[in-house]
C-alpha cells in the first residue's frame, strides 16, 4: 500500500497521520525536498547539465538508443 501527499513544512517538524490500513506495519519515510517554483526547478536543470554523473547516465541512455530508427510510418 502506498500513501503520498505533498506537506507544506512551517517548522523542522512534521506528523503524518496514516491511514488505517497502515495500522501494525512497518513504513518507509523518504523526505524529498521538492523546488518550490518554476525558476527553482529550471536552476536545478541548469545544475544538471553540468554534473558529470547526470550526463554520463545521459550519454549511456543516447548509446542504448542508437541503433532505433527514428523514422515514424
Amino acid at each position: 500500500m502506498t500513501h503520498s501527499r505533498l506537506y507544506k513544512v512551517t517548522d523542522t517538524k512534521l506528523v503524518i497521520e496514516l491511514p488505517p490500513g497502515f495500522r501494525n506495519k512497518e513504513v518507509l519515510v523518504t523526505v524529498d525536498d521538492h523546488p518550490a517554483t518554476g525558476n527553482d526547478k529550471i536552476a536545478l536543470m541548469k545544475q544538471a547539465a553540468k554534473d558529470p554523473l547526470f550526463l554520463s547516465d545521459m550519454n549511456e541512455v543516447n548509446e542504448d538508443f542508437e541503433g532505433v530508427e527514428h523514422d515514424m510510418p
